[in-house]
């Protein structure tokens, strides 16, 4: 079974990662909200949510780290220092990073690894500046080797899809039992 780890800071963007959550459970891979400090954490939008485990070594036997944007959320994830060393060593040992909304744009380039990379991320000048060594792309989802960005809140599902299909699932039969068809024909 696929692991997922969904980092947890507080001011995390709660649609973003509760979504992930939600979706991959669907899927019926394995998908952890861990703390990066307290058992429970408070969202953006004063949503608490108890997280399921705190950060630790034990999150490097996993197949995927997911880092959900939000303010002040995503400036607590760049600033944690574990946070960091695991991205990085997702990163190095080619295993899957998936980023949305601020994050890759403070995250990822906190810990050195968006130069040279496809990302997208949540639009303003502020955070392109953030990306000015990456290649940005004002793309939805951009997958890029192990690298998976989006762009916001309202790019969520297309962002939990995306993980689903990469780690081996079938976002197809989600999509189909959770309406996204009906999405898609009122385009």
């Amino acid at each position: 079974m696929k692991k997922i780890a969904v980092f947890l800071a507080d001011g995390f963007e709660e649609i973003e990662a509760l979504t992930v959550v939600d979706v991959a459970r669907r899927a019926k891979m394995q998908c952890d909200m861990i703390s990066i400090e307290n058992e429970e954490v408070v969202g953006a939008h004063n949503v608490v949510v108890k997280a399921d485990k705190k950060i630790s070594d034990e999150i490097k036997e996993y197949d995927m780290i997911v880092l959900p944007g939000g303010l002040p959320g995503a400036d607590n994830l760049a600033k944690d220092k574990k946070v960091l060393e695991l991205v990085k060593y997702f990163n190095n040992n080619n295993k899957y990073i998936a980023a949305i909304c601020a994050s890759p744009a403070m995250v990822l380039s906190a810990a050195g690894i968006e130069e040279s990379r496809y990302i997208t991320a949540y639009p303003g000048e502020d955070f392109e500046n953030m990306l000015e060594k990456a290649n940005y792309v004002e793309e939805l989802v951009v997958v890029d080797s192990n690298l998976i960005t989006s762009r916001g809140p309202a790019t969520t599902l297309l962002f939990a899809y995306k993980i689903i299909d990469v780690l081996g699932g079938n976002s197809e039969s989600l999509k189909e039992g959770m309406l996204w068809n009906l999405v898609e024909e009122e385009k």
